[in-house]
């Protein structure tokens, strides 16, 4: 699939990886990155998003910081890497959000579009799934195992559509603490669901990582695939 460009909303523009479903009219979804970039793990999953009936794009959400990070999580000195685009990335999250926002419009515009588009992201992007909630006009969203998002939690009231995280037990970069705050604060919220996966790690859905976990992926998958399909058609 080719990668389309996109205007950012604060000037110049990005690109993002395109995925089309065999038939159209049909809903959207923002595909948002893991810390490694639109690498061929984001675009396996854009492309298995599109198998299952939606129009997705995954936006370079670091073209501000280096366009094009395309690198996996198979060695420290790629790890290191992604850790400290991460690191750059985190001051400019506002403008992150902005990007999705306008990845969001350009697929809603799209002639093939029905008009609705979710959000769903991974790590970091699972962060921003969730902040996509309340800061975009996104119909549905979800966020697997995301992290440092207990400041925002006061922005739960704010949520108007679907939302779904799924959390993991054992998550190194979310512990136990974070957790409850975030299964106490969402569960004030009617809009919002969260699952909890027992003994697993952080990235258990990510397909030949290191933490990778087949039956709660599935699970979480399930679930998504579900919630999708309710929410955005």
């Amino acid at each position: 699939m080719p990668d389309i460009t996109i205007a950012a909303p604060d000037g110049g523009s990005f690109q993002a990886y395109l995925a089309m479903p065999a038939k159209t009219p049909a809903a959207g979804l923002v595909l948002i990155q893991e810390i490694f970039g639109v690498n061929q793990v984001m675009r396996d999953l854009a492309n298995g998003y599109a198998r299952q009936g939606y129009i997705v794009a995954c936006p370079d959400l670091f073209w501000r910081i280096e366009p094009g990070v395309q690198i996996t999580d198979k060695s420290q000195a790629e790890w290191d890497q992604a850790l400290a685009l991460m690191n750059k990335f985190l001051p400019d999250f506002a403008k992150g959000v902005g990007d999705i926002q306008a990845t969001i419009t350009h697929i809603r515009g799209m002639k093939e579009c029905t008009g609705k588009v979710g959000t769903v992201g991974y790590c970091l992007g699972g962060s921003l799934a969730y902040a996509s909630s309340f800061f975009t006009d996104s119909d549905a969203a979800v966020g697997y195992y995301p992290v440092q998002i207990d400041d925002y939690l006061g922005q739960v009231p704010n949520i108007k559509k679907p939302l779904m995280l799924h959390i993991a037990e054992r998550d190194g970069f979310c512990p136990p603490e974070s957790q409850k705050k975030i299964r106490d604060a969402l569960a004030t919220n009617k809009l919002c669901t969260s699952h909890n996966y027992p003994g697993v790690d952080h990235a258990f859905a990510r397909a030949g990582g290191a933490n990778y976990n087949e039956a709660a992926a599935k699970q979480a998958n399930d679930r998504t695939t579900a919630f999708f399909k309710q929410h955005l058609g």
